[in-house]
């Protein structure tokens, strides 16, 4: 394998930060939920639109962890809606219900679809790849080895013994080191049996 095919292998895309640092993204999605219940409980009037504010961790933790997570952090951000209707005894009606409420829940369930299909296309992306480069390779492996094999054969018609030996020497030793490459890469150097058996 080539080193520019291998730096492009390394050198995919990242994930954003709150994949790559889920615990920080729900603190903060935490601090998130208990600031607007505090500007939605303390201040402001109850015609004001602060919980809207909850979209921020509601997206945040959908985006981060899922569909699941998605409609739990839509339904935590209801559950926060009715603590500030008790708190301010604000009467909301109906559709004041359904536009605060169901709108979180929307979002919630939405967005964290959204993310799951994103991560499985990612996931699927990214075993195309390996595909195609262990595709690759494997076309690599197999002419050099049949070149050698070819022209280890031709010089032992020719009746070259010596030299058809050590051309087979080394193709040998290349496909070992081929193979041995191929192994430490797929991280499976510890095994000593197929990858089938238990």
């Amino acid at each position: 394998m080539t080193d520019s095919a291998r730096t492009s292998q390394q050198s995919g895309p990242r994930d954003p930060w709150f994949r790559q640092h889920p615990v920080t993204a729900l603190v903060v999605a935490a601090v998130l939920y208990a600031s607007v219940l505090m500007l939605t409980v303390f201040t402001g009037k109850p015609g004001d639109d602060y919980f809207l504010l909850y979209v921020f961790p509601v997206a945040l933790i959908a985006v981060t962890f899922g569909l699941r997570a998605g409609a739990a952090a839509g339904a935590a951000a209801v559950a926060l809606i009715v603590v500030w209707v008790a708190a301010r005894d604000v009467s909301l009606t109906t559709s004041g219900w359904a536009a605060r409420g169901a709108s979180m829940l929307v979002l919630g369930l939405v967005l964290g679809r959204a993310s799951d299909r994103l991560r499985r296309a990612e996931v699927e992306r990214r075993q195309l790849e390996a595909g195609a480069l262990l595709h690759r390779e494997a076309i690599e492996i197999n002419d050099s080895l049949v070149q050698g094999m070819a022209a280890a054969r031709w010089s032992l018609q020719a009746g070259q013994l010596e030299a058809g030996l050590k051309i087979l020497d080394e193709t040998l030793g290349q496909a070992h080191e081929l193979v041995s490459d191929l192994i430490r890469r797929a991280g499976m150097s510890g095994r000593s049996e197929p990858v089938g058996e238990p």
